[in-house]
């Protein structure tokens, strides 16, 4: 393993576990409880985004107008609805468990970095401490704690400081455009498993269908693809 890959920032939904399915289902309720049909296009834009984002996006869809305190209390429904389908299991993405456990054997630093809040990622955390036998990141960076969030470069710079490391030494896993996006801008090589949404390609960006059969030769070459992303001023 090169001496310059220090770390592995993981995104959670739709990266590490199969979970981005309850967000939809429950956004799709939504949509029905509002009078409306969530579009694919639609559904497809809000993944990895920000709730209000998600929220934004839903009502230009169905072209429902709604206050803010309706937004806020749709995307805490939405939240809730979403807990609620988390409890009914949480099955991994394929290739998840196994590259998570060769990174903890090879002693690399581990983060955690979603957009889903802290009281919802817990569940999900619990659910792959439990099976793990032990929890495989150093720390957890979740959308309601930090300044900013994907696709601005803030979650996946917080979680490199917290981890002591540099941003040019790290790898950052996603699925999403908006979580491509931001470990791009941290100035951090990608690897980048679309699931829901196309990813286009981009510099410092390693694209592949899987993590099925992604290994530390695999993160190493994807830490090397990753020299010519530039650092956030």
């Amino acid at each position: 393993m090169p001496s310059d890959l220090a770390a592995v920032l993981f995104d959670m939904d739709g990266t590490l576990v199969q979970t981005e399915e309850y967000w939809g289902e429950a956004m799709f309720e939504l949509a029905g409880s509002l009078g409306g049909v969530m579009s694919p296009e639609a559904r497809a834009a809000t993944v990895g985004t920000s709730m209000r984002r998600s929220m934004e996006v839903l009502y230009a869809d169905l072209g429902v107008e709604r206050t803010e305190e309706q937004l806020l209390a749709d995307a805490r429904w939405v939240e809730d609805r979403a807990g609620e389908l988390m409890a009914t299991g949480i099955p991994w993405r394929p290739g998840a468990r196994e590259l998570l456990e060769s990174v903890r054997e090879a002693g690399l630093s581990t983060a955690l970095v979603t957009t889903t809040p802290r009281r919802l990622a817990d569940i999900v955390l619990d659910s792959i401490t439990a099976d793990l036998g032990g929890d495989p990141f150093d720390l957890t960076v979740c959308g309601d704690e930090v300044a900013a969030r994907k696709p601005d470069p803030a979650p996946y710079l917080q979680a490199a400081a917290a981890l002591g490391v540099e941003p040019s030494s790290c790898v950052v896993v996603e699925d999403s455009l908006v979580g491509v996006t931001s470990g791009l801008a941290a100035g951090m090589a990608v690897l980048g498993v679309p699931a829901l949404q196309p990813v286009p390609p981009a510099p410092g960006l390693t694209l592949r269908e899987t993590l099925a059969g992604v290994g530390l030769a695999e993160l190493a070459d994807v830490r090397a693809a990753g020299d010519g992303v530039s650092a956030p001023a």
